[in-house]
């Protein structure tokens, strides 16, 4: 039900700024971004009918941006909130650290959810990780990733039509960014080439149509981005915010708000920088740091979802108590 307009109705816990007014990067052609988190009604709870979200911005035309005049909000309900917690992703955190005089309003209950964030950190930030290495693998960050694709297809051109991956399984390249994988939910072994999966049923002329198309496109774009061009700066300025506070979760278990690194991120997202000697440096040894720093936390392995799920229980019972 998101994308219904937010109902004056809702029982709002916590309203507040966002977006790039919190994290310290606004500029004067930044739009006003609000979240929220609400109760969902009695009659919701009954019928088992409870929103996600309750969102409000202006229609935009296909491709429009927005402008400083407009404004996005959106509201999610408690329980939906809760599971985005839980999950890692990183809107949800973004929100439990917003510092007081980002929020519009406020309430014990919310004050309650972000005495208890920790209670959502663990050593698995995929959320936040998975989107930084997306963004940066768009634009070629590491060549590797071309010369390993080319190696696959070079190996498996001039294999005859018809050809399965299995019948040569144990000869296909690997790499950093080529593996072979166990078997799936179907029972077959995947090999996967920088990030493409292929079933080792899969033919010879099923595979190469697509890698050529990845090395063309990514080539391209890794051409591009080499000439400081066709790079999306404010997309790899999101992936460097991602990965600054990742990093800064895992070293001092918190998220401070605006970012130390405002200033730099503003100089990213404005395209001030030269990408290949000022911003892969950094991105890639940010990436590096904070997977490591992952797989050295002594932070839990996944969120303990009962302590949650008693908290959501406890919410409602006393705010509907008859």
């Amino acid at each position: 039900m998101s994308g219904e307009g937010v109902r004056e109705d809702l029982n709002i816990i916590v309203k507040m700024r966002f977006g790039s007014h919190l994290y310290g990067t606004s500029t004067p052609d930044s739009d006003e971004d609000y979240k929220g988190v609400f109760l969902p009604s009695k009659r919701e709870m009954l019928l088992g009918n409870i929103p996600k979200s309750y969102s409000d911005s202006r229609k935009k035309e296909e491709g429009e941006k927005n402008t400083p005049d407009d404004t996005d909000m959106e509201i999610y309900s408690l329980h939906y909130f809760i599971k985005l917690a839980c999950e890692g992703q990183t809107v949800a955190l973004d929100m439990l650290h917003a510092p007081v005089w980002m929020l519009l309003k406020s309430s014990p209950i919310w004050c309650d959810i972000v005495c208890n964030r920790h209670r959502f950190y663990t050593k698995s930030l995929k959320a936040f990780i998975g989107y930084a290495r997306r963004q940066a693998s768009k634009y070629g960050v590491k060549g590797s990733r071309l010369n390993e694709a080319k190696a696959v297809m070079s190996y498996i051109e001039p294999i005859a039509d018809g050809q399965r991956l299995e019948m040569f399984w144990d000869m296909l390249p690997t790499g950093e960014h080529v593996h072979k994988l166990d078997k799936n939910a179907n029972g077959l072994r995947e090999y996967q080439v920088c990030g493409k999966r292929f079933q080792e049923t899969a033919r010879v002329e099923y595979v190469l149509p697509i890698l050529k198309r990845f090395y063309d496109n990514y080539g391209s774009r890794a051409e591009q981005a080499a000439r400081n061009e066709g790079i999306d700066w404010k997309a790899i300025s999101h992936a460097l915010r991602a990965a600054y506070q990742v990093r800064e979760l895992l070293t001092d278990n918190t998220i401070t708000f605006p970012l130390k690194d405002a200033p730099f991120l503003m100089a990213v997202k404005a395209g001030k920088l030269d990408y290949m000697s000022e911003v892969v440096p950094v991105l890639e040894g940010l990436m590096d740091e904070v997977e490591l720093l992952s797989e050295q936390s002594t932070l839990p392995d996944k969120v303990n979802r009962k302590y949650w799920d008693d908290f959501i229980c406890e919410v409602m019972g006393n705010v509907y108590r008859d």
